[in-house]
């Protein structure tokens, strides 16, 4: 069964504040964050594919989604997560012109996570992001339905991301010199320093980072338990009482209201550190309002001690290749060589079911950068050169992006499959 959707990329005014005009922004369906997709894997009719020499028969609900670019300037979009063949990646040279559309087939039949969709053109992505095009796609299945986590109302997607606003109400998208946009707004979901009414009972919040530059480090003397990442479901929950990552990120938490009845609750954020200057409210992100009771007892037991079986990890005694992430002027090169460079940017070409062992070296500078690798799942092995250690909740589960401060190189893992890349 494919499932088809059409939407349109279009300018949109937004009303953030009471006491300024309203800010341009551009947004798919003309809304900011974009629609949330809740995709439901196996659902469809059965489909035989070839995947790795290995014959797969499951149920897959497959999707057609027409993106149509009524906007100002060439767009590419990319839903970040997801398994897709090449040429439905949304890569940055792959563009759509104002007047023209794409259709983007998507197989869906990965295992429940949370990916997001984003623009991508090329020299261009953080810019027609930071204007508002972004958006929740959200998979799920069977197994994790019937882990009884917080569901419905009580599961609720929180896409983290910050903004400067000029006195007339316009973004203000400064660079610093190529450097990196801080604003002196936090928002969620869109809001600046909002609040959420809740109940005193267990809730499930997806956490994005769709900032363009601010790494969150989510902090408070509230206990949480961590329980999914980029790639899904851990296998068993991680407790936590802090949570760093950085742009493109996604964790998964549950936290439970319950000691909290009557009280306000306040989100916080560890403000920037760096060259350059942060501001002074960046500290706070949300507040919650935790009510006096519970008008809906379901899906409020104690989270699974045991979430979901991981596949296998991927080999890690095969073929290891390096890449050094620096600057040439205002751009980012990968071993020396820059997108414009067309003869030379194909790096790689892992052989397609091969499993490898990739070292990420950020020598660019004063800037933490994510690194994300698209189409595939890995595992997270080292961080070394800078907090020299990586974080319990960073390796309970696969990733398909891991953030380097400047200095610092990772190892990870992944098998290059199931397709073939550009």
């Amino acid at each position: 069964m494919i499932d088809y959707y059409e939407i349109e990329i279009r300018p949109l005014k937004v009303n953030t504040y009471p006491n300024l005009p309203a800010t341009d922004m551009i947004g798919y369906d003309g809304l900011f964050p974009g629609p949330t997709f809740m995709m439901q894997k196996g659902r469809g009719e059965p489909s035989e594919s070839t995947m790795v020499n290995e014959l797969v028969t499951e149920q897959v609900t497959e999707a057609v989604v027409r993106f149509s670019n009524n906007g100002p300037t060439n767009m590419s979009t990319h839903v970040h997560g997801q398994y897709n063949r090449a040429p439905f990646d949304g890569w940055a040279g792959d563009y759509a012109n104002p007047g023209q559309y794409k259709d983007y087939y998507y197989p869906n039949a990965q295992d429940a996570r949370t990916i997001w969709y984003h623009d991508h053109t090329e020299y261009s992505t953080g810019l027609n992001v930071y204007m508002g095009l972004e958006g929740f796609y959200l998979l799920t299945d069977d197994e994790e339905q019937a882990l009884g986590l917080p569901a419905d109302k009580y599961d609720v997607p929180m896409m983290l991301s910050d903004a400067q606003y000029s006195v007339n109400g316009s973004l203000v998208y400064n660079t610093n010199g190529h450097n990196g946009v801080w604003g002196d707004v936090i928002k969620v979901n869109g809001q600046p320093w909002p609040f959420l009414n809740v109940e005193p009972r267990k809730y499930r919040f997806r956490l994005l980072n769709g900032a363009v530059s601010r790494k969150t480090n989510e902090t408070e003397a509230l206990e949480f338990s961590v329980i999914a990442s980029d790639c899904g479901l851990f296998s068993q929950p991680v407790p936590a009482k802090y949570l760093a990552f950085s742009m493109g990120e996604r964790y998964e938490i549950v936290v439970d209201f319950a000691k909290y009845i009557g009280r306000k609750v306040t989100m916080r954020n560890v403000q920037y550190t760096g060259p350059y200057p942060d501001y002074a409210a960046t500290d706070r992100v949300m507040q919650f309002v935790v009510g006096a009771f519970i008008n809906d007892q379901s899906n409020n037991a104690a989270v699974p001690s045991s979430l979901r079986t991981l596949p296998p990890p991927p080999q890690t005694n095969n073929i290891t290749k390096t890449f050094t992430f620096s600057r040439i002027g205002a751009e980012w090169a990968v071993n020396g060589v820059g997108w414009a460079d067309v003869e030379h940017r194909i790096l790689t070409r892992p052989t397609l079911g091969a499993d490898e062992v990739w070292e990420l070296t950020n020598g660019g500078g004063n800037d933490t950068h994510p690194i994300h690798i698209h189409l595939v799942d890995f595992q997270i092995l080292s961080r070394t050169g800078g907090r020299d250690e990586v974080q319990p909740y960073e390796t309970a589960g696969m990733k398909d992006i891991v953030w380097l401060a400047p200095g610092e190189t990772a190892r990870v893992v992944a098998k290059y499959a199931p397709w073939n890349g550009v």
